[in-house]
């Protein structure tokens, strides 16, 4: 080779490496998630009361079950009501362990006690975290006569990174049902 076909080869190849695309790294970031500012609504049923957030699709169903839908967020919170007649302890080892039926894909759940002594309100929040099928789930009692259930689900496939906001914000709501819930005697 001579010195001419040297320099074409240098030519060329300082031209083709000289028209790469600059790739620059995207900046951290989050996603921004803006939902409505939570006001209060009161759902009255023949065994209990509650308030939850305005914006929830309210469907009743049967033996005083609740559904509170989200449409916005593609998620429901799913109530249940059994009566006590002598089976506490049951009611209670079958909601504990449907919140740990979780556990599976959970990466934790954190149980926080729920008392209200003054209303007879007495019970459990479980905060899921991970890409578990339920963000979160609670149940509530007077122990002698009402035990209701609930649980968070969404319509998505549980990706725990994409729906952080929207659980954050119905367990919210969860716990303002908790904290407002009194019997109707």
């Amino acid at each position: 080779m001579n010195s001419k076909s040297y320099l074409y080869i240098l030519i060329l190849s300082i031209f083709l490496v000289s028209c790469g695309d600059d790739h620059l790294p995207k900046p951290k970031a989050m996603l921004r998630l803006e939902y409505p500012e939570s006001s209060a609504d009161r759902l009255v049923s023949e065994k209990f009361i509650f308030e939850h957030n305005a914006t929830a699709q309210v469907k009743k169903g049967k033996n005083f079950s609740v559904t509170l839908d989200y449409p916005l967020m593609k998620g429901s919170i799913f109530i249940t009501y059994k009566e006590v007649n002598n089976n506490l302890e049951e009611l209670l080892r079958d909601a504990q362990k449907l919140s740990y039926e979780h556990v599976v894909k959970a990466d934790n759940i954190t149980e926080q006690p729920f008392i209200n002594k003054k209303d007879s309100v007495y019970g459990m929040f479980y905060e899921v975290s991970g890409d578990a099928a339920s963000q979160a789930q609670f149940y509530v009692t007077d122990s002698t006569r009402h035990f209701v259930t609930g649980s968070l689900y969404f319509r998505a496939k549980p990706n725990y990174d994409s729906i952080y906001p929207a659980a954050i914000y119905l367990q919210k709501d969860i716990r303002r049902i908790m904290e407002s819930l009194r019997w109707n005697e």
